[in-house]
């Protein structure tokens, strides 16, 4: 501490300066003993997934003092029990009392109707039911509160489901028998490599799907780069091209080849395809010197230098702004802000799985409070950053039975090899976050929902997404968690304007990387022009057309009509080649 020495801490009246107040001991001790809370906090996210001990400890407080307070629901929880008691009897007779939820891929396998295993997962199931109903509070528990519980059990009781018991899973003890235990070996040479792999961070072998050579591979150069992004122009491979061109900003969270990963569910290059100048900014993996990098640097370093770039390139023309996940938050802060400003070189916006309003924002929000904001703030503290791993595993938990239980049966268990693919090797190529970019991102939209309510600031000055007046193409995907399509849907109470809405069948990835000729996709689709009433999602579900499909041919058809008559397209700038090397950092 600068002009403070071992004396000034024993005496801070050795400190004093004629006229100003000398600093009080408490003040003088206080930044170091914070940094000692700091590094304490960044060693119990260790043991915690990240997870704040205390929020996690106020939440379970709220619904045991509330249960503790409430006499007469806790009768009716016992009676509850009983009666799963007497169903759970019935079910040891072989009768049939309980069904998974559609969803619950656990007990699929015909083995698991036959007895011993019939009677243990539906003695289990009904278990989850009578906690289901224990953990809702009722009124009295904060709603945030109460969906910690919910999630906390649901994590408990999956450790002792018994598709999780390889000693209580049929299928397990089946393949043991036809391998005469060869599964046992197998699956711990699978769990020994994957340790191996944490530790190192390298594979054994060279991995199949890598960015530049099997991903990422659609020709273009990088014709821009900045301190945050480098910014790809596609090569053409189309005669002519509409004079507007494409400037598709991803999420920071991942690496933005989602939209290019093999050639053929590559949207970029259907897009180039369709004869459309094409741009995607590729974000930099942060590390500890970009720690202050602030949501408006981002906004600014990212799609607004893109747009100045793209203006070199191709013009004085409107550009077709298409955001995916955060980066269409982002690019919806963009265009208000634009707009707001006079800006007028955005001709559409178009946001894949995109939210605007976060009071649903999915279970995402379990994350989400004062507490664990803070604590996470001291985590990243330590490094500058927010660990890739760190949010994989607040996504793994989120869909623990998809993502890690059934992974974990079939690989250890089983002793089975999980074949890779492009998505999973896009998945697994995590990022950073810069600390104060993150603690705002969450904060400003998760926490306090500011862009939906008027109050988000972007240079210096609040946005609303009421000023934007270019029409709106949103996709929405029926299976999202991380970003639920009713929780899409809420732009329509954002904007007046003209708005095409589409719910996709899949997930928040899947249902983006839908092309033509994708088995068993199919969407729904429908418009609201500007002054429309507004229709609210679930009776727009009900009414809108059902296509079977991908819906990249209804995208680009909704483009042709916003663009001008095509023309030959502009120069390729030099450049290094694409995908660029910020997407190839560690």
């Amino acid at each position: 501490m600068d002009g403070l020495n071992s004396q000034t801490l024993r005496d801070p009246q050795a400190a004093a300066v004629p006229g100003v107040a000398p600093p009080s001991l408490d003040t003088v001790r206080r930044p170091a003993l914070r940094d000692l809370d700091r590094m304490f906090h960044a060693g119990e996210a260790r043991l915690t997934s990240g997870l704040s001990p205390v929020g996690l400890w106020l939440a379970y407080a709220d619904w045991a003092l509330n249960l503790v307070n409430a006499p007469f629901r806790r009768a009716e929880l016992a009676g509850t029990a009983i009666k799963q008691g007497r169903r759970m009897l019935e079910a040891a007779t072989g009768r049939h009392v309980v069904d998974p939820l559609p969803a619950d891929r656990r007990f699929r396998d015909p083995a698991w109707q036959q007895p011993p295993y019939a009677f243990l997962h539906q003695a289990f199931l009904l278990m989850e039911e009578w906690w289901a109903e224990a953990s809702d509070g009722g009124e009295a528990v904060g709603r945030h509160n109460a969906q910690v519980v919910s999630f906390g059990i649901r994590q408990w009781l999956d450790i002792f489901s018994p598709s999780n018991l390889p000693w209580l899973n049929p299928e397990v003890m089946a393949e043991t028998v036809k391998t005469g235990g060869g599964n046992i070996p197998a699956g711990l040479t699978n769990l020994l490599e994957d340790m191996r792999q944490k530790v190192t961070g390298q594979p054994l072998a060279k991995p199949v799907y890598a960015a530049g050579e099997t991903l990422a591979v659609t020709p273009g150069k990088v014709v821009f780069r900045n301190a945050l992004i480098e910014l790809i122009q596609y090569s053409p491979t189309t005669e002519t091209v509409r004079p507007e061109p494409i400037l598709i900003v991803p999420a920071w969270i991942m690496k933005y080849y989602i939209l290019d990963l093999s050639p053929h569910n590559s949207l970029i290059r259907f897009l180039v395809g369709q004869g459309y100048t094409v741009f995607a900014i590729s974000w930099r993996n942060p590390g500890s010197g970009q720690r202050d990098l602030s949501m408006d640097d981002y906004r600014t370093l990212g799609p607004m230098a893109a747009l100045d770039a793209i203006g070199q390139v191709c013009g004085p023309v409107p550009v077709h702004g298409c955001g995916y996940c955060l980066g269409g938050t982002l690019l919806s802060i963009t265009a208000a802000a634009m707009a707001r400003d006079g800006d007028e070189r955005l001709a559409s916006v178009s946001l894949l799985a995109a939210q605007t309003d976060f009071t649903e924002a999915g279970e995402l929000q379990l994350f989400i409070s004062d507490s664990q904001l803070a604590f996470l703030d001291d985590v990243m503290a330590e490094s500058g950053t927010l660990d890739s791993a760190q949010m994989a595993g607040a996504f793994q938990m989120l869909r623990s039975n998809d993502l890690v239980w059934s992974q974990a049966i079939n690989s250890y268990m089983l002793g089975r090899h999980t074949e890779a693919n492009d998505l999973m090797a896009w998945n697994a190529d995590g990022t950073r976050m810069p600390a104060r970019m993150h603690s705002e991102y969450l904060r400003r939209l998760f926490l306090n929902n500011e862009l939906a309510e008027g109050h988000f600031i972007a240079g210096g000055k609040p946005v609303s997404l009421t000023d934007i007046r270019v029409p709106f193409f949103v996709i929405g995907t029926e299976a999202d968690h991380i970003a639920p399509w009713h929780s899409v849907y809420k732009v329509h109470l954002l904007n007046p304007g003209e708005i095409t809405f589409v719910l996709t069948s899949g997930g928040h990835n899947a249902g983006i990387v839908s092309e033509p000729g994708h088995a068993h996709r199919s969407f729904r689709l429908g418009s609201h022009a500007a002054g429309d009433r507004y229709v609210d999602p679930d009776e727009w579900a009900v009414t809108a057309e059902r296509r079977d499909g991908s819906w990249w041919p209804v995208w680009t058809d909704w483009l042709d009509q916003r663009s001008g008559p095509v023309q030959p397209p502009p120069r390729l700038a030099d450049g290094p080649a694409a995908p660029g090397s910020y997407v190839l950092e560690k």
